[in-house]
């Protein structure tokens, strides 16, 4: 394998009902043009992925995000400045994010939440910025999208104290069995990345096979994460396939059964069949800025 690190996993076969990648990074997959989204969406459809949410980081990202999602009817965004970016945090990127995050082809605000994993960004303003952003998916009414490394009672502290939205999603789901538990009792949605294939993942695994499937939803969190048997190459939305098939062997139902709930479950959160097409037109547009 280790000559291989640099090659993209081969496309699958499609699924047998399709499927929404519903945390992807285009961006950082190295998308900047309408031509590059085009493709990237094109390998994802012949592999049964048949819609991605695009997800921001900071604000350039968040910028191209909304900007990508008019480009392609395929393309969704969701737009916040992640944890790990919030020791600074200004009026003026508040104001621009409320804007995007306002606009119809954004369907979620995120990823926000906290990472205790990395020490980019103290917790005091960690925790300012996931209350603010929990404050806009309110205000907004659109799904709130959480990044948790290492702060799951941290997390649900927060959202419990400020009320939660109507609509929450924990992106890359990495809580054991008690902690899906705690979740699923919210009303929250557990979406699971590539992680959760890893064979040495043995709680996330059974967090995995235990969880209402109305709660489940599918992501690569693309370039990363990339699941089994190819960790560690590099990942795109087409291989939502291969983690979606690895949960349906994991719970012991067929993958179509599995596509097609997940799939009803992804247009329920984020609305997908409610964005205007009219504002999805394929225009042209430049790269990211």
């Amino acid at each position: 394998m280790g000559e291989r690190r640099g090659e993209r996993p081969p496309v699958p076969d499609a699924l047998p009902e399709p499927v929404v990648d519903a945390h992807t990074h285009l961006d950082a997959c190295g998308a900047e043009t309408p031509e590059q989204v085009r493709e990237i969406l094109d390998r994802a459809n012949a592999a049964g992925v048949d819609r991605v949410v695009t997800v921001a980081d900071d604000l350039a990202s968040a910028r191209w995000a909304a900007e990508a999602a008019t480009w392609d009817e395929r393309v969704f965004a969701a737009v916040a400045l992640h944890p790990t970016r919030t020791s600074t945090f200004t009026d003026a990127d508040r104001a621009e994010l409320t804007a995007l995050a306002a606009r119809p082809e954004v369907v979620a605000v995120g990823e926000t939440g906290l990472d205790y994993y990395w020490d980019y960004a103290p917790p005091a303003a960690q925790h300012d910025a996931f209350r603010w952003h929990i404050e806009l998916s309110k205000r907004v009414d659109k799904p709130l999208m959480i990044h948790d490394r290492d702060a799951h009672d941290d997390v649900l502290k927060i959202l419990d104290e400020e009320g939660a939205p109507s609509t929450v999603v924990f992106h890359c789901f990495s809580g054991d069995l008690a902690f899906a538990r705690a979740c699923v009792e919210r009303g929250f949605v557990l979406s699971f990345a590539g992680t959760v294939t890893f064979r040495n993942a043995h709680a996330l695994r059974e967090a995995a096979a235990w969880a209402p499937v109305e709660h489940i939803l599918v992501e690569t969190d693309a370039p990363f994460l990339t699941p089994h048997p190819f960790r560690g190459r590099p990942n795109e939305p087409y291989c939502a396939n291969y983690t979606l098939r690895d949960i349906a062997e994991l719970r012991g139902v067929e993958s179509a059964e599995l596509a097609s709930t997940v799939t009803r479950t992804a247009e329920r959160v984020f609305r997908l069949r409610d964005v205007p097409r009219s504002q999805r037109s394929g225009a042209s547009g430049g790269p990211r800025p």
